[in-house]
């Protein structure tokens, strides 16, 4: 039990481990992240959905998305953007790897009679010899990947934009790394979110000031099985996010608060980037 103990409660090294798929792949627990995609009423695992049809209205206006526009959604979900930025008879295309996101997002699009291209991938695998006006990326899921992931998919978003495409995502600031603090908690059957079943959930957070990473590390102990699932996020400043998408080829060219077009907030928590590929 000791050693077992320290293996709970052990720092890896900052993106050692990459287990998103135990979230999203997960036949029970990607229906729990389906269940909180759909609350449009909670801020969970999509925005409010007045924040989006917020959002989706100031993209279509800024971006000029119409028909013969073009864009792609990494990390697209059940469809919430993809289905209203489609209404615009733009060429949509949405890529995630839940299944059952998926599932729910083209039964959507076909009661809606919406022509969106849904690909059940791994973004950071995805290839296409289309190229988009606009790419974009959304709550936070850049900050979730390691260095390494994110270069893969910098590199990836420059080659699949248009000449005058762009690119918009957003991030977390560095105020909310420093209102972070390392803890250590436990619990049985908590809200039953990682099975419908008995279990142990043991919540690690490990703060890494370096690098300016944090990590939950949650461990699920039930009858049958064990498991570690790891969610990293990485917080930015403007100089620091600014390098790392110069360093693969994109500009930036504004910050704001969010991907609704708000003004940049120096002291909130989370901002938006739009860049550009460098001519």
């Amino acid at each position: 039990m000791f050693n077992q103990l320290e293996e709970i409660n052990s720092r890896p090294r900052p993106f050692e481990f990459y287990t998103a798929s135990e979230l999203w792949t997960d036949e029970y627990t990607s229906k729990q992240m389906l269940s909180f995609h759909l609350n449009g009423d909670i801020d969970v695992s999509s925005r409010t959905f007045s924040f989006i049809n917020k959002s989706v209205n100031w993209m279509i206006s800024e971006f000029d998305i119409h028909e013969g526009k073009s864009v792609a959604d990494f990390g697209c979900g059940p469809g919430l953007y993809t289905e209203r930025l489609a209404k615009t008879n733009a060429a949509v295309t949405g890529i995630d790897f839940s299944k059952n996101s998926l599932e729910y997002a083209k039964n959507r699009a076909r009661d809606e009679k919406l022509d969106i291209d849904y690909v059940n991938q791994n973004y950071l695998e995805f290839n296409s010899a289309h190229k988009y006006d606009l790419i974009i990326m959304i709550f936070c899921d850049f900050c979730a990947l390691s260095p390494g992931q994110r270069k893969t998919l910098l590199e990836k978003f420059k080659t699949l934009l248009k000449p005058d495409g762009s690119i918009l995502l957003d991030a977390y600031l560095i105020n909310a790394f420093n209102q972070k603090a390392e803890s250590a908690t436990y619990a049985v059957n908590q809200n039953n979110f990682w099975s419908p079943g008995k279990y142990y959930e043991f919540l690690n957070t490990f703060k890494y000031d370096d690098v300016k990473v944090t990590l939950d590390k949650y461990t699920i102990i039930e009858k049958s099985r064990t498991r570690t699932i790891f969610n990293w996020l990485q917080y930015y400043d403007k100089k620091s996010i600014a390098n790392e998408f110069a360093a693969n080829g994109l500009k930036l060219e504004r910050y704001l608060a969010n991907v609704a077009g708000d003004e940049f907030e120096a002291d909130a928590n989370e901002f938006a980037i739009v860049a550009k590929a460098r001519m």
